[in-house]
């Protein structure tokens, strides 16, 4: 089976976690959740960073510090992973979905104009399979309209647009550091805040409001975020030895051979932008839409009867059942619609040589054609 991603761990990042286990340190107060931090926060303009379980909680935290009511609205890509619904659900306010340009995947400035109205309260802005979203521009346009703007980073390690790094767009950033993200630590997640009273409060809501003096007399019923000491030391090391710009580096590479290979077969397939307003695609995956639609599932299936994994592209939000049984106003977004219904990537990695790549793109138009002769 050639899976859809492996991830990047080198020897020196193994022995950072070693060292952190021989040390002890591998509680959420451990050494390395700070150096973690800090190295992090140098990375993206000194801003305030938070380290916590996962990248649905650094989200789950910066909702739940915006004072939320159920008048607000927060504008959002459909064509975007669950747990951003899922963390607005969790608050008072009402998800407001925008769709995305078809042939980058990410939300415009023009789409969320579409939907802003006197409730808009925060935009999260996504930046989707590598590419970034129209960041500058919908960081201007919430400036000048004073609407937080919270920026979903966590396909987007170190993508720079115009020398300024992803993550330092908004009020607040979001990462994750899953298995196949650019920086893993396997589970985790980072928040950035230019605030340093938000900074102070997310590190309380983080540790279940624990101080230091009345250590279990709460105040407010906070969770438990943490991050652990070897999960911080892994996602560390993968910072201070510089491993994900080679990890970039690599993948980069990959797409522009699957480029070359697939690019003789544009009457089956629309390939992935090579850059967007002049920032270079970083292929976090790479993803494919077909051109016939309603082929993609049995697609896929036939990839795995390859030994090939594939992923399908994220299901609209505005569609899932879990919406449609919550919430009352529906949606109509073409453009989301028919990417989430067609969409996947295929393999891409530190797993990955030419020869693995060639034979999955043999293996994909073989079984496209074959569909396409009996459709």
């Amino acid at each position: 089976m050639i899976p859809v991603f492996k991830p990047w761990i080198t020897f020196t990042n193994s022995f950072y976690v070693f060292k952190a286990a021989l040390k002890k340190e591998i509680s959420g107060s451990s050494i390395y959740v700070k150096k973690f931090e800090t190295e992090f926060s140098k990375q993206h303009k000194n801003m305030y960073a938070v380290a916590v379980s996962n990248g649905s909680v650094a989200l789950d935290l910066v909702l739940n510090s915006l004072d939320l009511n159920e008048d607000d609205e927060i504008i959002m890509p459909s064509l975007t992973i669950i747990s951003c619904l899922a963390s607005i659900s969790r608050t008072p306010a009402k998800p407001i979905f925008c769709d995305v340009n078809f042939d980058s995947w990410n939300m415009t400035l023009d789409n969320i104009k579409e939907k802003v109205t006197k409730n808009t309260k925060a935009i999260l802005a996504v930046h989707t399979y590598g590419l970034p979203c129209d960041i500058e521009k919908i960081s201007e346009f919430c400036t000048e309209n004073s609407i937080t703007l919270i920026e979903d980073s966590s396909e987007a390690h170190g993508i720079f647009v115009n020398d300024k790094i992803c993550g330092t767009f908004g009020d607040y950033a979001t990462f994750s550091f899953y298995a196949n993200k650019h920086i893993t630590a396997g589970e985790g997640g980072m928040i950035l805040s230019k605030d340093k009273d938000n900074y102070s409060k997310f590190l309380q809501m983080r540790n279940l409001d624990f101080t230091k003096i009345n250590r279990f007399k709460a105040n407010n019923l906070y969770w438990n975020s943490r991050l652990g000491g070897l999960q911080a030391a892994l996602g560390y090391s993968q910072i201070k030895n510089k491993t994900y710009k080679k990890i970039i580096l690599k993948k980069k590479k990959q797409g522009y051979f699957y480029n070359e290979l697939l690019s003789k077969y544009s009457d089956y397939f629309y390939l992935p932008l090579k850059q967007v307003n002049a920032v270079n695609n970083n292929y976090w995956v790479y993803g494919i839409v077909l051109k016939s639609p309603g082929l993609r599932d049995k697609l896929l299936e036939l990839m795995m009867d390859d030994n090939i994994e594939t992923r399908p592209f994220f299901w609209p939000l505005h569609q899932q059942p879990s919406y449609e049984n919550n919430y009352e106003e529906t949606f109509h977004l073409p453009n989301s619609e028919y990417l989430g219904k067609n969409g996947f990537y295929i393999p891409l990695g530190s797993h990955m040589s030419k020869k693995k790549q060639k034979y999955v793109v043999s293996r994909l138009v073989f079984n496209i054609e074959k569909l396409l002769e009996n459709d």
